[in-house]
């Protein structure tokens, strides 16, 4: 399995990055989103990396931020959604926008994605929101944090949920959602919950 790809950007074209590695290009699939963010041909760039194998080919899928990986795992893992739909949807939205749709159930920002009826993206809803239950079950006194003051359908909640969606651990999430400001919007504590954990809060 490849982690991730680093080096300098020798070609870009529409949902393609290839970084040359030791002498060798790597072909990377990727958004909209990764090709603004890594800069211009010539410049030096880090991508995490999803392997994607089929009986007929090989792929190599790249993204500039954890988050944008996980989201585009959690994707695919959606009967009906392959890689190329996967990458579209992300191209579309924002993973913050992504985990939130999921966690509040609106279906209908995934139908601005060409190729992505009704059906589809409610069963994206369906299927992910079940996942993150099992993984929240499954991980539910992790930790050692207390989850009594968490209110289900709370801002807090809906926010320590959509961090679970973007990779993070529910222990970890509560941790950190819990020293925010309680009044304030889902999506702006998931904004300031990513900063404090890239910066080790």
């Amino acid at each position: 399995m490849i982690y991730s790809v680093k080096g300098k950007l020798i070609h870009t074209e529409q949902e393609l990055a290839v970084v040359e590695c030791g002498g060798v290009g790597y072909a990377c699939r990727t958004t909209y989103a990764t090709l603004s963010q890594i800069g211009k041909t010539g410049s030096e760039v880090m991508l995490r990396t999803y392997l994607h194998v089929r009986e007929d080919s090989v792929e190599l899928f790249g993204f500039a931020t954890e988050q944008e990986l996980n989201c585009f795992k959690m994707l695919i893992s959606v009967s009906g959604v392959g890689p190329k739909a996967g990458l579209a949807i992300l191209s579309d939205t924002t993973p913050e926008r992504f985990a939130l749709s999921v966690v509040t159930g609106d279906y209908k920002i995934f139908t601005k994605t060409k190729g992505v009826g009704p059906k589809l993206a409610q069963r994206i809803i369906l299927e992910l929101k079940d996942k993150i239950s099992k993984e929240q079950l499954a991980s539910g006194g992790d930790g050692g944090i207390d989850f009594e003051p968490v209110i289900k359908g709370s801002n807090t909640s809906e926010a320590i949920s959509a961090l679970v969606v973007l990779g993070y651990s529910q222990s970890e999430a509560a941790a950190v959602v819990a020293k925010l400001d309680p009044s304030l919007s889902v999506e702006e504590m998931i904004r300031q919950s990513l900063k404090k954990m890239a910066l080790n809060i």
